[in-house]
């Protein structure tokens, strides 16, 4: 992966992977010697991390952690109510766990995402903000859950975009340094712009 992010000349690489509680550390290693690598072959290059929960186990974290990415990006998915129909293996409050030990280990930039769609409610939304906030997170994406298998659940609502513009604007009420909410935003939509506002934001002193 640094290799072709040399090749291709990237200047800010999203490394993710599905969960892998097959190893003891959840695949943390393989995270940090991933960015590593990017940060020796790449040096102009940013990285943001896109991580599973690691079962929230606290050395898992610090090794990603202290291979220096930009971003450390875990998502909640959706609210509280609804995570474990959702998130079968994932936990709601571990997830918040593992952004606020980011952040807790010094990790300057840490994100999440939700998706909008599967029967949750305003004011839940807004809880999970305040969750999410609470535990130092500086960025939120917010984007229309679609179904992409007849196994997955179905699509409860397609949110309007006024809906999605309120959110965001919540979010900003927040505290958040940068709210990204529409139909089609995913996790790492403007991934790279989205981290600079917030470095610039941070170089400022707001």
């Amino acid at each position: 992966m640094a290799e072709v992010s040399r090749r291709l000349g990237l200047t800010f690489v999203v490394v993710t992977s599905v969960a892998r509680d097959d190893l003891e550390d959840g695949g943390a290693a393989h995270f940090a010697a991933t960015v590593r690598a990017i940060h020796e072959l790449n040096p102009a290059a940013q990285v943001e991390v896109l991580v599973p929960d690691f079962k929230a186990n606290r050395e898992s974290i610090r090794s990603v952690v202290e291979s220096q990415p930009t971003v450390f990006n875990h998502n909640l998915e959706t609210v509280e109510r609804l995570s474990r129909k959702v998130r079968v293996q994932a936990r709601y409050h571990r997830s918040l766990e593992v952004l606020r030990i980011a952040k807790e280990l010094g990790q300057p930039i840490t994100k999440t995402g939700i998706m909008l769609g599967l029967g949750e409610i305003h004011d839940e939304v807004v809880a999970l903000m305040r969750d999410a906030r609470g535990a130092g997170c500086d960025i939120l994406t917010i984007g229309q859950y679609l179904q992409p298998t007849k196994r997955h659940l179905p699509v409860v609502e397609f949110v309007h975009p006024d809906r999605f513009k309120a959110l965001e604007e919540a979010g900003y009420a927040l505290g958040f340094k940068a709210v990204y909410s529409g139909p089609l935003v995913r996790s790492s939509y403007h991934a790279e712009l989205t981290a600079r506002k917030v470095e610039e934001a941070a170089t400022k002193g707001c």
